[in-house]
């Protein structure tokens, strides 16, 4: 028997209903009053976009997501004009309200509207392109770690961190050939790929496959849930991942390494969206994970939201690997600034507390729209060195080498 919504709750529904319908007909009805008259049709035009453009949200908000799998045309013509629609609406037609109040008592006001809304169009529209730029332009992050305790034998390990790939059909094939590629030619000893694997849906795993089937290294390729994953379903997800082959999927487990006398101990946890700890099978429980470590290993740990690192920095964890946060995909790296600062304790780049380390990946994909300043994707080579204190040295992002090219640099480990 279903549980009926108490009165408070369909209350705040409907307040929050009769908002979104007057936000709506307010934006919408601003710009058709700007568009007027521009060129034959364009009203008729506006109001179509605007049903084209409403109708997505009317369906997510009923269903909560869409009732079916999108595939990538779905996505690239309905998925993706509707996030670029959201961001674009509020800021346009609040230019050309502005416009047209101020205008209104010298006589000018629909020539102020329009001409104060086509440029916060224009300004818009140049910052998403260059976005969407940005988003396509692969980089490489060499980050060198000082760790207290690890071994002679696991000196110079090299670890390449993927996240935050959100794999779907509509991802192109051809820039996650590029992920590979660049992958493979840093010669990791192994591949943690630390959450948002995959966009929305369980189906998206075939996607991720496809493209990304192929990653292999010596010590393997370990994958760990991120809110995305579990937003999708974990249970199915983690499903397909293990029935596809694509590495050790670690959800609050630990994978033990040994070389002669020395371990160090792979830690995977699960994510906060999966609950408090105990409430489903992919919320974290570090406790769980750190009780299978085998004394004196070194604790090496993949965390898709650095939130869990202070616990297990806390609890003796050398290093922890995280992603999530995008940097808001927007960052000015010089300043250690980024759109997702305001909001996060750690949001970006690398973090010590004592001789515990954290590295926040940018992320190697997006979500959303494809769209990065200054937090360009990014593929993650961290490599291990022994210490009598932990460090970390990050050194600046450089381009990924397209496959082909003759020009050869050669790695500074190999020198």
């Amino acid at each position: 028997m279903s549980a009926t919504p108490s009165p408070r709750r369909r209350a705040s529904a409907a307040v929050i209903g009769v908002r979104l319908v007057a936000y709506l007909v307010a934006a919408w009805g601003t710009l058709a009053a700007l568009v007027a008259g521009l060129f034959p049709g364009a009203l008729a035009a506006t109001i179509g976009l605007a049903v084209y453009m409403t109708l997505p949200l009317l369906v997510l908000i009923r269903w909560r997501g869409w009732p079916f799998y999108p595939g990538r045309w779905f996505r690239l013509l309905v998925v993706r004009p509707f996030w670029y629609t959201q961001l674009l609406l509020p800021l346009v037609s609040a230019a050309g309200l502005a416009g047209l109040l101020l205008g209104a008592p010298f006589g000018h006001g629909l020539t102020a509207g329009r001409t104060l809304a086509a440029a916060v169009l224009a300004v818009a529209v140049t910052l998403l392109l260059l976005g969407y730029l940005g988003a396509r332009g692969l980089t490489v992050r060499r980050v060198e770690t000082e760790v207290p305790g690890l071994g002679r034998e696991f000196d110079g390990l090299r670890i390449v961190q993927l996240s935050d790939l959100h794999v779907g059909p509509h991802t192109s094939r051809r820039f996650l050939e590029r992920v590979v590629e660049t992958t493979r030619s840093l010669h990791p000893d192994l591949i943690a790929v630390t959450g948002d694997l995959i966009d929305d849906r369980a189906e998206d795993v075939a996607a991720y496959a496809r493209s990304l089937g192929g990653l292999d290294a010596p010590l393997g390729v370990y994958m760990i849930p991120g809110n995305h994953d579990v937003y999708a379903g974990w249970d199915a997800v983690e499903s397909a991942l293990r029935a596809a082959k694509l590495g050790t999927v670690l959800v609050n487990d630990v994978r033990l390494i040994t070389r002669g006398e020395s371990t160090i101990a792979l830690l995977g946890t699960g994510d906060p969206a999966g609950g408090a700890r105990g409430t489903t099978r992919a919320a974290p429980d570090v406790e769980r994970a750190l009780a299978k470590v085998s004394e004196g290993a070194v604790v090496i740990a993949f965390a898709h939201n650095p939130a869990l690192w202070p616990s297990l920095a806390k609890r003796g964890v050398a290093l922890t690997l995280s992603g999530h946060t995008h940097w808001g995909q927007f960052a000015i790296p010089k300043l250690g600034w980024s759109l997702a600062s305001p909001f996060l304790e750690h949001a970006m780049g690398a973090h010590q507390s004592k001789d515990a380390l954290l590295y926040i990946s940018p992320g190697t994909g997006y979500w959303g729209i494809p769209f990065r300043l200054g937090a360009s994707p990014e593929v993650t080579l961290v490599t291990l060195k022994r210490g009598e204190t932990a460090a970390a040295r990050v050194h600046a992002a450089m381009r990924a080498r397209r496959a082909g090219s003759r020009r050869r640099t050669k790695d500074p480990a190999t020198r």
